[in-house]
This record gives structure tokens, sequence and C-alpha cells, in this order.
């Protein structure tokens, strides 16, 4: 994807709170959340993030085995490519240390959970407080305001051009192997997205009558940007956030497969539970397809999730 084609659905997702609040009377989020309701591919996204969540919570606990476990390593021999599947003690099979397929699932969920909300995290904080400072530059701050947003805008549509995993690759080569660092570089990847989506907000948002009306009337510029501005900018960046879940556990999940994550076999995480199971593929299928369709699924939720806000907060699509 080109970095004309990114910077531009950003821009377009930042402009929709602006343009939807003087579409007509009624409240933003209630009208969105009224359209939520009524689709669909909201509902399955709430569903599948739902239970992804519940099992997250719960997973250790209702764990048939542990994790790490290894009782029925006499049954499963590797280099002979013997595995054993799924049957009534191990639902999903053993993997080829003979550990229980299904309490790792149920476990791994956690620490994938985890990596994607603390990487979202790190991504929107840092994000926000980057777009805070160039957007309220560029409404209120005058020429030295605009060339200090310029110069950080440069920045951001630098990192913005650089593909997002190599970019979290990069990150993660440096800094070590270990789940801290898979979370510091997803984030770190999110952190020019929000400061642009952010920026946008508040540049739409910066030509309001509200604001005007707050400027004529001598209120100082830091207040109309904490206490106006930038409260009606964070609609698109609450989309941003669910979106950017998404992108987070799958990356996360690459960095793991690259050998980039948690080094300890004993902690079960999506990512690495796919990458120890690939050598096996050809024997055992289906010690790769478990947490490769976790994943899948669980991005796909925050996915539809994220899209059917998108669209609840597009003027184009209102009734």
């Amino acid at each position: 994807m080109s970095l004309i084609t990114t910077t531009s659905k950003i821009d377009r997702l930042a402009q929709l709170t602006a343009k939807t609040e003087t579409a007509s009377g009624a409240s933003l989020w209630s009208e969105a959340l009224r359209r939520l309701r009524q689709s669909k591919m909201a509902i399955i996204g709430a569903v599948i993030i739902t239970a992804f969540v519940l099992l997250a919570i719960i997973g250790p606990w209702i764990a048939p085995y542990g994790p790490a476990e290894q009782t029925w390593r006499g049954e499963v021999f590797s280099n002979r490519g013997e595995f054993v599947g799924a049957r009534a003690e191990n639902w999903f099979g053993l993997d080829h240390l003979g550990r229980d397929m299904f309490s790792r699932m149920l476990v791994g969920a956690r620490q994938t959970l985890l990596v994607g909300v603390v990487s979202m995290l790190i991504g929107l904080l840092i994000g926000a407080a980057v777009g805070i400072v160039s957007g309220a530059a560029a409404t209120l701050g005058g020429k030295t305001g605009q060339r200090l947003d310029d110069a950080i805008m440069r920045v951001t549509d630098i990192l913005l051009a650089l593909p997002s995993l190599l970019l979290a690759v990069s990150i993660a080569a440096v800094l070590g192997q270990s789940l801290t660092t898979v979370m510091i570089a997803v984030g770190v990847v999110q952190i020019p997205v929000f400061a642009r989506l952010l920026r946008g907000s508040m540049l739409a948002q910066g030509g309001s009558d509200y604001v005007l009306a707050a400027r004529s009337l001598g209120i100082r510029k830091r207040r109309i940007v904490l206490t106006q501005i930038l409260p009606n900018s964070l609609s698109p960046v609450i989309v941003q956030a669910t979106l950017s879940l998404a992108t987070a556990i799958i990356e996360a999940a690459a960095l793991s497969y690259l050998g980039l994550g948690n080094p300890d076999p004993a902690v079960p995480e999506w990512g690495v539970m796919l990458s120890s199971a690939q050598r096996f593929f050809d024997n055992e299928p289906m010690m790769s397809m478990y947490p490769a369709v976790g994943i899948v699924i669980t991005a796909l939720g925050f996915t539809l999730l994220g899209e059917a806000m998108r669209e609840a907060l597009d003027p184009k699509l209102r009734g």
C-alpha cells in the first residue's frame, strides 16, 4: 500500500466526526450506536471479541491441564512423525512434546490479548501525544506552529512510508528476543497512524463554529485545545484503536513466528505455538491450524467491529 493511499484513508477517517456532527443535531455516538445495533457485521465482531476476551480471562482456570505439563511425552515421537490427534482426554490432541494443545490454546489466548492490548496502548498514548502537539500547533499556533506541525508530519510520513512489519522486525531485532520487545516493536509501528489521525481530526474540528466562538470570547488557546477541540476529535481515534488491535495481534504473531517473541517455550502464545508447529506440518497439520485459526478469527472480530464503527461514523451512509 502506497504512502498516499495510507495517509488518505487516515485523513478520511479523521474528517468523519466533524462532518457527522454538522449534518444533524443528533449526538454522534448515539447515532453511531443505533447504526451499530443494526449492523450484522458489528454484532458478529462483538460476539467474537467477547468470546476471545472471556477465554483470555478465564482460560488458565478452566484449562484441564497445565500448559507446560508433558504428561503424554511417551506417546509422541516427533522424530518418527508419530503424533496424537484429538481424543476424549485431549480435545485438540498433543503437541510435539506431549503437551495438551487445548490447554495451551486457552492459556495462550491471554498472552495474545495482552500483547495486542499493550501494543495498541503504546501506539495510542504516544501517537495521541504527538498528534495533540501537531494538531494544536497547526490549528492555533500561527506560523511557528505551522513549522512545528510540518516537521512532525514529515517524520510521521517517513514512518508511514516504511512497511509496518519490516519496521517492527527491525526494532525487535535491535531490542532482543522477548515478549516485551514484541509489544514495543508493534506499538511503535502504530504511533504514526494515531498521530496523523488525531492531528487530522483536530484540524477538521479547528474550523468549527464553537472554536471560533471560543476564540472571539478571548479564551486561552490551550484551554480551547484541551476542553473543546480534543474531546470532539477522539471518535475516529477510538475506531482506529479497535482496528489496530487486529493489526497488533497479527504483527505480534508474525514476530513470534519469526523467532523474536517470548523465548520461554513453557509460556504458550499463539504466534510461538504456530512457529513451533510449522516444522511438523506434514505429519500433524492440525497442530499448526489451531493457533492459526485462533489468530485469524480474533483479528477478524476486531476488524469487523472496527469497520462497522467506521461506517457508523460516515455521514454518507446515514439514513
